[in-house]
């Protein structure tokens, strides 16, 4: 039956991919899956009962990206991106999706004087926000397990904040998925850009090849990669900076993709190489979900602790540009 559904999700992905070019819906849920079959004993459990909604689920935030939705596309567009090459001039990257914003304009002002071409592209949709997204839905699942557990101790039903709980891992799972395939990590997104002296593969059509077409001809499983997860990480040390660190992971082997297309590989679903590549970012991807989650969990047994006024003028990290403090570091 999972592989039926597995088959199932990446038909329906396929008739979107124009629109989406994202992973798909079986990449989406066999990371998933895998994320929660090495969840440890006291993580949290209950979301293997929505395992399949979580992995249908994990489809949403594509659905929100058609031109038919105007306003859903633009404001959701850049979550499933964060071009490396085009934001290296941040140092450090701001801890605020509005002052990343700022910070990117002002960038693009600045590039737009004597570079007009270079500057058309630097912009918050051909970058990417996607380390906002995934850290905005963890502040979304610490709340809600919070939510969880303050219920359990009254006694009181659970099935609704579970369910809306498992919507929020398939939420914030996209992310992560579309973050371990490194075109969604690279200015390559849709075909080589820029100078090319390796001639690699200018054609959008080689992002879906490789995370749908490839996907699917090997028969991806969470059995394929499972083992190599290991035990959680992560768990330790700020978390935004270990989200940036997984991106930045993923954008170095964005030129191993166009490498292994140019030499056949992912038109051959019985390489041995092609498979490993897979294999390899899958289980980097349920990896960083499974810690993630693993996190949110410990994190929603302690009372929420935080700036009581972050908006407030007077505060001594206040951005008046943004109204608001930027997020703190986590601590150790």
């Amino acid at each position: 039956m999972r592989r039926l559904a597995f088959a199932a999700l990446s038909l329906l992905a396929t008739v979107h991919a124009p629109a989406a070019l994202a992973w798909g819906g079986r990449g989406h849920a066999v990371i998933d899956q895998a994320a929660l079959d090495t969840l440890p004993d006291d993580g949290p459990v209950f979301l293997r009962r929505y395992a399949e909604y979580i992995g249908e689920e994990a489809g949403a935030p594509d659905t929100w990206r058609s031109s038919s939705e105007p306003f859903s596309k633009i404001d959701e567009d850049p979550n499933h991106t964060w071009f490396v090459e085009r934001l290296r001039f941040l140092d450090p990257v701001p801890r605020s999706r509005y002052a990343f914003v700022l910070a990117l304009h002002r960038e693009h002002e600045r590039v737009v004087k004597t570079d007009p071409k270079a500057a058309e592209r630097l912009n918050v949709r051909w970058t990417g926000t996607m380390p906002y997204a995934v850290m905005e839905g963890y502040g979304r699942i610490v709340a809600g397990m919070r939510s969880l557990r303050s219920k359990r101790s009254k006694g009181e039903p659970t099935a609704h904040i579970e369910q809306t709980l498992a919507f929020y891992t398939a939420w914030m799972s996209h992310y992560i998925a579309d973050g371990t395939n490194p075109h969604h990590v690279s200015i390559h997104c849709e075909g080589w850009f820029g100078d090319n002296p390796r001639n690699y593969n200018r054609s959008g059509g080689i992002h879906g090849h490789f995370e749908i077409g490839y996907a699917d001809s090997i028969d991806l499983q969470p059995a394929d990669f499972e083992k190599r997860i290991g035990v959680p990480q992560r768990q330790e040390g700020d978390l935004f900076t270990h989200v940036l660190t997984f991106l930045n992971e993923s954008n170095r082997d964005v030129e191993t993709i166009f490498a292994l297309d140019k030499r056949g590989v992912l038109a051959d679903p019985a390489s041995r190489e092609g498979r490993e590549f897979v294999y390899r970012r899958s289980a980097a991807g349920a990896a960083m979900l499974r810690d993630l989650l693993t996190r949110a969990w410990k994190e929603s047994a302690r009372p929420g602790e935080g700036d009581p006024r972050p908006q407030d003028p007077a505060g001594p990290h206040y951005d008046p540009e943004t109204g608001s403090a930027p997020a703190p570091l986590t601590a150790p």
